[in-house]
């Protein structure tokens, strides 16, 4: 039998429902997203009007692999991580188990347990044994934003090595601390490794469904076929060649403010930061179900966790007025 489905941030349209009011006047928090979308660059009409041709997949591979600083891989676009996360089980070989590194984003254990495969739930690096054939790390992790430094992951792809196994290391939450990362260390040059990269989370544009995957050439044309043609569009790989190859400090600067204003916020309502990336913090408090459904009154939706109760994500707000309209719910709701 499958696991259920795994309830994810950005459920407006069922929170209004419950809750009342329009979706578009709430305020989400519940998603670990750049909650000022960057302007979308000019794409030519020719992508609109054709196939996604090869020479758009080159020049978005080259911005990435650019972007990401990867000289040894050029970066496979997908369409959306989400969707490579489906193809992981192809890449465990018989007979293996996997190893997740929890608590972290759900889908990894539940697709590979639904296609059959033994997980294991582990909690440190060194639970990792020669059974497993596959280990998935979310480097910084979503949600409690725990980091392992490289040379910890290049220990662990070391151990994995000896017994042919890969390391998936998620680094979706990456931009805002390029020194942590692991990408840059990916391809043909390091078998068993493969990065994953969220391109819509650092630039606010994750309705484009756009990702990235880094690893040895092999890997990535079994992803690609698993894929398939024309997986991601035209437009997207336009729009991303070009913000890649754009100046993001800006963008940079923005978030570290938002962050800054979230964390001071909830600070003053008496929340403690349990942790964090750049794009949300975690907030750890015996009352958070009751905080949870009083801001859903104030039309402010935040991220519960059903494996822990006392837990709840909040994204970055837009702005001051958002700033302010978070305070006034909490000073209502935090007792």
């Amino acid at each position: 039998m499958s696991a259920p489905r795994i309830v994810h941030g950005g459920g407006i349209a069922a929170a209004a429902a419950r809750f009342g009011g329009r979706p578009e006047d709430w305020l989400d928090l519940s998603t670990g997203i750049n909650p000022n979308p960057v302007a979308v660059p000019d794409v030519d009409v020719a992508a609109w009007h054709r196939l996604p041709d090869r020479h758009r997949q080159d020049a978005a591979r080259a911005a990435a692999a650019r972007y990401y600083a990867t000289p040894n891989a050029l970066p496979l676009p997908v369409p959306g991580t989400q969707s490579v996360i489906q193809l992981l089980p192809r890449l465990v070989a018989p007979g293996r188990r996997a190893a997740v590194l929890v608590p972290t984003y759900g889908e990894y254990a539940r697709v590979l347990a639904n296609a059959g495969i033994a997980v294991d739930r582990v909690s440190r690096l060194d639970e990792v044994t020669e059974a497993h054939g596959l280990v998935v790390v979310v480097n910084p992790n979503n949600p409690d934003g725990r980091l392992f430094a490289p040379d910890e992951l290049l220990g662990l792809h070391a151990r994995l090595s000896v017994k042919s196994g890969l390391l998936v290391v998620d680094e979706a939450f990456g931009d805002m601390r390029p020194d942590g990362c692991i990408a840059p260390l990916a391809g043909d040059g390091m078998p068993g490794l493969v990065v994953f990269r969220s391109f819509g989370k650092f630039f606010g544009l994750a309705g484009l469904r756009l990702g990235f995957v880094i690893g040895e050439t092999a890997v990535l044309e079994r992803i690609e076929d698993g894929l398939g043609p024309w997986a991601v569009s035209g437009p997207a790989l336009t729009i991303a060649t070009k913000l890649m190859a754009s100046d993001t400090s800006g963008i940079h600067r923005a978030i570290e403010e938002r962050k800054a204003a979230l964390d001071a916020t909830l600070r003053a309502a008496g929340l403690a930061v349990a942790g964090g990336t750049g794009l949300f913090s975690l907030v750890e408090n015996p009352a958070a179900a009751a905080i949870h459904e009083g801001l859903c009154r104030h039309h402010i939706l935040v991220r519960p966790f059903d494996y822990d109760s006392r837990w709840l994500r909040f994204g970055l707000t837009p702005d001051a007025a958002a700033d302010a309209r978070l305070a006034a719910a909490l000073a209502d709701v935090v007792h």
